[in-house]
């Protein structure tokens, strides 16, 4: 345990004027939860009460800011479950925001190596969340000496107390084990505070945790350290009467005026990425979808030294090591723990200073979707990664097949969903991706496929390619992936038997591009077929049932995979789960006899 008691700078030391302005600063930080919790009928006033020192420590003595320019990047950060205008992110879905911290952290100390620093307020009860563990992990195997976590160790969650045994010196132990400087303080004691935040600032090479043992309701008759107050607010009466009774305590009228910040961050300038040279890939070559991401990869981090890339130890899988091989300084290893690695990516994308690349397998991503779909509320530009999509993993087995994920991302609000079908396509996702405002998603595959663009073709975010017509075509059948390939070894069989098929390659799943679907399904006949590696609830097929419904001429029939999947070769797994060229030259067929017929 690190002492607290330990010398410390007289400069650093507040007067006992300046302690009594902070102690009043804390009770006025209280007389405002309770009329904001009171005009808003909701609130979390207990908790408020309880971090009130430490937030008027925090702001009007430790922190370097600027008051009027929250955006400054110069500014120290703050990280705390809330959205205010001085928080970068928010984080209401308790345990995210300590990987967020650990992102600016790495960001300041590795890629800026500027002097502000990142502070960290935690509730105990949210240390029950696993992702703030894996947070503890990266920060100290990265040395985050910038970073400052303080948990407000007050007793109660919000329906009991929290773990009988998570008391101050249980969470200090848990600190210290995963390699951070911890210090134990009275979180209602604002010298003391003073002290271990000034004390934080001197460890080198290590992150620092605060641990402030407090009191729920601090302060308020009959609610501190008592049941069932969290997230209540008072009747006005009695609302009226607290008020005075802390302002009764107010000895001072002054205020303080945060510290400036050290002007040192360097200027940044992410400007559009347009992509310097013409893929290389010929037609008919065949490279997965995964391995052309990597390398598409590689070749954007020499356009814009901002680009940044994160793994979770699937790097040779992802082919993100091509990036890494590269640019090892951008490349940042976030381990088995995918809740945390988009926790960082957030974090590293605040204000604009970074082109976030978030790579795993797309099943491992299911893990992060709490942190994805908060990642959307604060609208990131962060770009999601899934390689391995559906049964044409293969032999890797079910544990390994996403078949949910576009389901998932589907959900995000204004998330840009590719899903490139070779490795063409694919370098142009990447490029079009690090140019869009908000979340995207590349949904990569596993099996090796033929190039089927040129190196001329351009792309477009919600713009599908037509890749066979003609003016003979009965149905048009819809893939994406390795199912496209499927799709046109369909048509190719199906064309020796004189039936003629139109396929579509959507390229992005949202926007979807529902001028080409409408017109072309209305071309064959109104006849449409999709085909994917996905299962049906939230998949291409009820994507493309959702853009044609206004259409009742259209009728869609759809191949997907259905039941739980196996281990198998690729070949076979498409064939028993009814989505390879056969069964989609089976289902034209019927389509042709009966617009009515099931294959579900």
């Amino acid at each position: 345990m690190a002492e607290a008691s330990a010398a410390w700078d007289d400069e650093a030391r507040p007067d006992e004027k300046t302690q009594q302005v902070l102690r009043d600063m804390a009770n006025r930080l209280r007389i405002h939860s309770i009329r904001d919790v009171y005009a808003a009928g909701a609130g979390h006033p207990s908790s408020c009460y309880s971090a009130a020192e430490i937030m008027s420590v925090l702001f009007f003595h430790t922190m370097r800011y600027k008051q009027l320019d929250p955006e400054n990047p110069n500014n120290d950060r703050f990280i705390l479950s809330k959205r205010l205008s001085f928080v970068d992110v928010p984080t209401g879905s308790l345990g995210q925001e300590l990987g967020i911290a650990c992102g600016m952290a790495y960001a300041g100390r590795y890629f800026d190596k500027a002097s502000y620093r990142v502070f960290c307020l935690m509730g105990d009860g949210e240390t029950s969340e696993g992702s703030i563990w894996e947070a503890l992990a990266f920060a100290s195997h990265y040395s985050l000496d910038n970073l400052v976590a303080i948990f407000d160790v007050n007793c109660w969650g919000k329906s009991s107390p929290t773990p009988p045994k998570f008391c101050p010196d249980v969470c200090q132990k848990r600190c210290e084990a995963f390699g951070w400087n911890t210090f134990v303080v009275d979180g209602h004691d604002v010298e003391a505070l003073c002290r271990v935040f000034w004390q934080a600032a001197q460890v080198k090479n290590k992150p620092t945790a605060i641990v402030a043992k407090t009191f729920k309701g601090r302060g308020i008759p009959n609610v501190e350290d008592t049941e069932n107050w969290h997230r209540k607010p008072m009747l006005k009466e009695r609302a009226d009467a607290i008020i005075k009774l802390i302002e009764s305590q107010i000895q001072t009228n002054e205020e303080l005026t945060p510290k400036p910040p050290i002007e040192d961050s360097p200027d940044i300038s992410i400007a559009n990425i347009e992509m310097t040279s013409r893929t290389t890939y010929k037609i008919g070559d065949k490279v997965s979808t995964r391995k052309a991401y990597g390398v598409a990869l590689a070749k954007l981090g020499h356009v814009n030294e901002r680009v940044i890339v994160l793994d979770s130890d699937t790097k040779n899988s992802t082919f993100s090591e091509l990036f890494k091989k590269e640019h090892p300084e951008r490349f940042i290893e976030c381990f088995m723990a995918e809740q945390n690695m988009v926790s960082v990516a957030l974090g590293l994308v605040t204000h604009g200073r970074a082109i976030a690349f978030v790579s795993s397998f797309a099943a491992f991503l299911t893990r992060a979707f709490d942190q994805i779909r908060m990642g959307a509320t604060s609208q990131a530009n962060v770009t999601l990664i899934g390689s391995h999509c559906g049964v044409s993993v293969g032999e890797d087995g079910p544990s390994q097949m996403a078949l949910e994920d576009l389901a998932m991302f589907r959900t995000i609000p204004n998330c840009t969903i590719f899903y490139p079908s070779d490795a063409v396509s694919t370098e142009h996702a990447v490029y079009l991706a690090a140019n869009t405002k908000g979340m995207c998603y590349i949904r990569t595959s596993r099996p090796e496929t033929p190039v089927i663009y040129t190196q001329y073709e351009c792309f477009e975010i919600g713009q599908a390619k037509v890749v066979r017509h003609s003016v003979n075509d009965k149905v048009t059948v819809i893939g994406a992936g390795v199912t496209l390939h499927e799709a046109l070894a369909a048509a190719d069989d199906l064309a020796k038997q004189d039936i003629s098929v139109r396929v579509i390659d959507l390229f992005t799943i949202k926007p979807l591009d529902t001028a080409t679907i409408i017109s072309n399904a209305k071309a064959t006949g109104g006849r449409l077929l999709t085909v994917e590696d996905h299962y049906q609830e939230g998949g291409i097929g009820e994507a493309v049932c959702a853009a044609v419904s206004m259409e009742p001429e259209i009728v869609v029939q759809q191949l997907v995979v259905s039941g739980v999947p196996q281990s198998g070769k690729t070949s076979e797994l498409l064939d028993v789960f009814g989505i390879n060229a056969r069964h989609i030259a089976a289902a034209v067929k019927c389509l042709l006899m009966d617009d009515t017929c099931q294959f579900l």
